[in-house]
């Protein structure tokens, strides 16, 4: 099976014991088989822009299977973490940020978001201002 170290032909060295608690969990990520990545193994790696060609496409997927797919924080933070990700990661994958495009524009377009009363600080708020942003890119 397949993993980022193999795919990136780049081992990174076992971290030290002093070493963070992400920097332990990014570094056995890129040792675990693509095929066995979670939802939350993608929002990890994604939102330290780490194996990104190999998990973006991965992504993109479960988002548009269900757009709010959630890691270990709330409904959402996948797609939080993939709309962060510079322009320059998506090149290779124009027809599936279109698809995706459709999906959220959907999805902003539907309760609670559309709600015009969200208040500034709303979980919903941030995320469908988020996804406005991202669709203006």
């Amino acid at each position: 099976m397949t993993t980022i170290e193999q795919l990136e032909r780049d081992v990174w060295p076992h971290p030290g014991s002093d070493a963070t608690f992400l920097v332990r969990r990014c570094t056995e990520l890129r040792r675990k088989p693509l095929a066995e990545f979670t939802v939350e193994d993608l929002r990890i790696m994604l939102g330290q822009e780490i194996g990104v060609p190999a998990l973006l496409p991965r992504a993109v997927q479960v988002l548009l299977r269900g757009p709010l797919a959630e890691g270990a924080y709330y409904p959402g933070d996948l797609l939080s973490n993939v709309m962060r990700l510079p322009d320059s990661a998506w090149p290779s994958l124009r027809a599936e940020r279109r698809q995706l495009a459709t999906v959220l524009t959907e999805l902003v377009a539907s309760p609670p978001f559309s709600d015009p009363d969200l208040e500034p600080h709303d979980p919903d708020r941030l995320l469908r201002d988020a996804i406005v942003r991202f669709l203006g890119r």
